[in-house]
């Protein structure tokens, strides 16, 4: 060791006695301070606007826009630059064969140069700390431990780099080509891993060697085994490489062993990393105060009670519109969708299969008009130079019923007792589902869900149209991310002539257009007395159809129409936001009020309760300025105004209540909207301007609660508690400048004086 620390202590004074190793530093300093005060700047301006900043600590140092990720992505400019002459300085001078004919072995060569790389990755890293404790002793309950997480990340990326530079230092006397060479292998293993993506065997190695990205996981508080054993592996490698280069070099050796030897250590740490990968070697730790990284809890409930094999079958359509979603090059990033849930499972299967059949594509229907599926594909195949191949649906039938899903893209998830589901993609932004759906979906393998019933007969709202006035949207369409079938729920249509099911367990009378029929009124009191759940809205043209219906649990729509004149609206636009009974009951309400946001209802109807023994909670009412208007009926010819006389009153009106009560030991639940068209497809698409409404804060709070909170899965974390810095704007000037201009010129100062003495001596 002391001949390595002899090495190291001789390359370090080579180094420090350079020019380019300073104007490394000062370079690295300046560009760091340049990324770190635009990151900060925009914090210290959100708080002097008065606005929270959730998640300070990873707003600052992780995501696209993080400080880790900006200078990330320009440290493999600095490291060739260091590494370029460490070996090849040796050749050129002739001080190699000087240490070939000493009794310092290759070993210790390598070592020694590259223990004062590291040790200048130190210095780098140290510098990028003094940004990080800034943010530290600034950030008020700062994440300390994703700061330091994030370092260690960099520090690795830098030894990483280094030990490739080495190599290439190795085998070449000219700098410029050592130091063209690492940057060319850096690109490579930025490169790497879209190569062989369609080759089973291949694509895991491929993937694996990749460096892109690698960081990432640290600068979000994530520590895996994978990706430190991945750095070490990668140093190991190159480091390797180099000491047999060296040897190599003293010894005549044939090409075939010479290659042989470097094909063994590469095989080696291929083989090793092969082997993090699987899923049974996961290990990680999340270090993150909240557990951002990591399901959350309810999700590990849920798979906890996963005792089966669960199999994951994705079907792709390639004559799909949506074909592209899990194309064989992009297999591995797909699986890693799934990656927080092999560490909780690690025997889950991914399959994937790729087939043509028909399926909703105008484009294509317009471009090859009448032409089979088969030859379809493989014009597309051709042109889209796809290396796999795709089967005809009928070989598929056996595995799966995708016809119910429209040939779309779609998994399948199977349990080994047989039970399956569905977990779709969505016409969104974001496309792939979240933990929510996902979790959702294991959750109907693992237990009985809610299954909702719609009433029918009485011209109700329809939950499969996709009319207006239907409720398809919120209930049961498949595309739709917020739909409650893609959150749990399933959904039935039931009628009343005969009992109501066991199974259903959430009853929805949506606005019956004809009256119920004593004998229908009285099956509808047998599910009541039972104990079930029940939503009940109504619209106020029809409230003699309603009222019977909700007066079985005692409510009573009231006659008139809400109005509240305002400017830009129609008079009959209610707009409520949650009061603080309401953000009491469900952590929706509570978001939906902090964030302002109001529940919508064209055309409401105020209720009343008379006490039936249920405990009641309003949740939504009017304004105190609203009536119920009982003459105007024509809002764009005629002016509203309150006329007492008419029996209109001007006061607040409860609009959506919540009742409960104990049956049979368990809490019945029931809710009345004076409104059917709040969560109808026609509003909850319509926008209008000035107004962000959120109706679907009470979608989700109502079936939760209804649900026994079951589902929707409920993700939520703690809140974060770094949401506030303790500098203010003058400080932060005075930081801002010290770190862009104080420092680097501290730096210059430090070469020079140092440069100066050397040359003195």
């Amino acid at each position: 060791m002391k001949v390595i620390y002899k090495i190291a202590k001789a390359e370090l004074q080579v180094l420090f006695f350079s020019p380019v190793a300073w104007l490394v530093l000062v370079i690295f300093t300046f560009q760091s301070a340049i990324i770190y005060n635009d990151i900060f700047a925009n914090l210290v301006r959100a708080q002097a606007m008065g606005r929270d900043l959730n998640s300070a600590t990873l707003g600052v140092f992780s995501g696209m826009f993080g400080f880790y990720t900006g200078i990330s992505k320009y440290l493999f400019l600095y490291i060739p630059l260091l590494t370029m002459g460490v070996m090849s300085r040796e050749y050129n001078n002739g001080s190699i064969k000087l240490l070939f004919s000493s009794p310092v072995t290759s070993n210790q060569i390598i070592l020694g140069k590259y223990l004062s790389l590291m040790i200048y990755g130190l210095v780098l890293t140290a510098i990028t700390a003094i940004f990080a404790l800034f943010a530290i002793s600034t950030i008020n309950h700062v994440d300390a431990p994703v700061v330091l997480s994030g370092l260690l990340g960099v520090y690795l990326l830098i030894c990483g780099y280094a030990a490739i530079g080495l190599f290439m230092s190795s085998i070449t006397s000219y700098t410029v080509v050592s130091a063209i060479g690492t940057l060319a292998i850096l690109a490579f293993l930025g490169y790497i891993s879209g190569v062989a993506q369609d080759v089973p065997l291949v694509r895991d190695i491929t993937y694996w060697l990749s460096i892109s990205g690698r960081t990432d996981t640290f600068f979000s508080g994530l520590l895996t085994v994978e990706d430190i054993l991945y750095f070490l592996l990668v140093i190991g490698l190159f480091l390797g490489f180099a000491i047999l280069r060296l040897q190599l070099n003293k010894q005549k050796t044939s090409w075939v062993m010479a290659t042989g030897k470097y094909m063994a250590v590469f095989l080696a740490a291929a083989l090793i990393g092969y082997i993090s990968t699987r899923p049974k070697m996961m290990a990680v730790l999340d270090v993150t105060r909240n557990k951002t990284n990591t399901l959350s809890k309810n999700s590990q409930q849920v798979m906890a009670h996963l005792n089966d094999k669960l199999t994951i079958n994705t079907f792709s359509n390639m004559l799909a519109q949506d074909n592209y979603l899990a194309l064989p090059i992009g297999q591995k990033i797909d699986i890693d969708r799934f990656k927080r849930y092999l560490r909780f499972k690690p025997d889950i299967e991914l399959n994937y299969y790729y087939y043509h059949h028909k399926a909703d594509n105008p484009f294509l229907d317009k471009k090859y008009p009448g032409v089979p599926d088969a030859q379809r594909f493989d014009s597309l195949k051709r042109i889209y130079d796809w290396n796999f191949d795709a089967v005809p649906f009928e070989k598929l039938t056996k595995k799966a019923d995708l016809a119910s899903e429209d040939f779309q893209f779609v998994r399948e998830l199977e349990l080994g007792n047989g039970r399956k589901t569905f977990l779709r993609v969505y016409d969104d932004m974001m496309r792939y589902p979240s933990e929510a759906e996902i979790t959702a979906a294991i959750k109907r393998l693992t237990m009985d869900l809610p299954v909702v019933g719609f009433l029918t007969g009485h011209a109700e709202r329809s939950s499969t149209s996709m009319s207006d006035r239907s409720y398809k949207m919120f209930a049961q369409d498949k595309r739709f991310r917020y739909a409650l079938i893609n959150q749990g729920f399933d959904f039935q249509n039931v009628t009343l002539e005969q009992p109501i099911p066991d199974k259903i367990k959430i009853l929805i009378i949506a606005e019956p257009r004809k009256p119920l029929t004593e004998a229908e009124l009285a099956l509808l009191q047998q599910y009541i007395n039972k104990g079930g759940n029940l939503v009940i809205s109504g619209e106020p043209d029809k409230v003699e159809n309603i009222n019977p219906v909700a007066g079985l649990v005692g409510v009573q729509f009231l006659p008139g129409l809400l109005v509240n004149p305002l400017p830009e609206f129609a008079p009959d636009l209610m707009m409520m936001r949650p009061d603080s009974n309401a953000r009491k009951f469900s952590h929706y309400l509570e978001a939906q009020g902090k964030n302002n946001l109001p529940l919508t209802m064209p055309g409401a109807a105020g209720l009343s309760y008379t006490d039936m023994g249920y405990q009641v909670t309003t949740l939504f009412r009017s304004d105190s300025s609203s009536w119920n208007e009982m003459e105007t009926t024509n809002f764009i010819d005629d002016s509203v105004i309150c006329n007492p006389k008419a029996g209109e009153i001007q006061r607040s009106y409860p609009t959506v209540l919540a009742l409960s009560r104990k049956v049979n030991g368990k809490e019945q639940k029931i809710m009345v909207t004076g409104d059917a068209d709040w969560l109808s497809n026609g509003e909850l698409s319509t926008r209008r301007p000035k107004v962000m409404s959120s109706n679907y804060s009470l979608i989700n709070a109502a079936f939760f609660w209804l649900s026994d909170e079951e589902v929707p899965i409920d993700t939520r974390r703690d809140p974060s508690i770094d949401t506030s810095l303790s500098i203010g704007e003058k400080g932060w000037r005075v930081a801002a400048f010290t770190f862009k201009w104080i420092m680097p010129v501290l730096l210059i100062i430090g070469g020079l004086v140092i440069w100066i003495r050397r040359r003195g001596k």
